[in-house]
């Protein structure tokens, strides 16, 4: 059960990562009109959060598949739910309270990952 809901956490953050990069230009866009570097500093900080989120889900894949069960794969999910839930506050404090509905529901989606990875870390 514990590689299950690990592989299931991994692939809800790796799933989320896409879901970063693939709008990143309407994303974007969606400013209107800004500075070049500041379209530049969005860019990088959009696909930085779907970088970690694609690090994390091979992190935790790699790990299960070659130590699920171990007291190392264990306090691996722990990291990265703390790092995740990191990410799910900041998002929280600052994104969230914009009117977008996505940002809105990354908190969400990173926590249910995170809580994914500290019961595997459990069992």
């Amino acid at each position: 059960m514990e590689e299950v809901l690990a592989y299931a956490a991994a692939a809800l953050a790796g799933l989320w990562g896409v879901a970063h990069a693939v709008p990143t230009r309407s994303v974007v866009a969606g400013f209107g009109e800004i500075s070049a570097d500041n379209r530049r500093v969005l860019v990088q900080e959009w696909l930085a959060e779907a970088v970690a989120m694609w690090a994390f889900a091979v992190l935790v894949a790699v790990v299960t598949a070659v130590g699920g069960g171990t007291a190392t794969a264990h306090w691996t999910y722990r990291v990265v739910a703390g790092a995740l839930l990191v990410i799910a506050a900041l998002t929280a404090a600052t994104g969230a309270r914009t009117g977008v509905v996505w940002f809105k529901v990354c908190p969400v989606v990173l926590s249910c990952s995170a809580a994914l990875l500290l019961i595997a870390s459990l069992l």
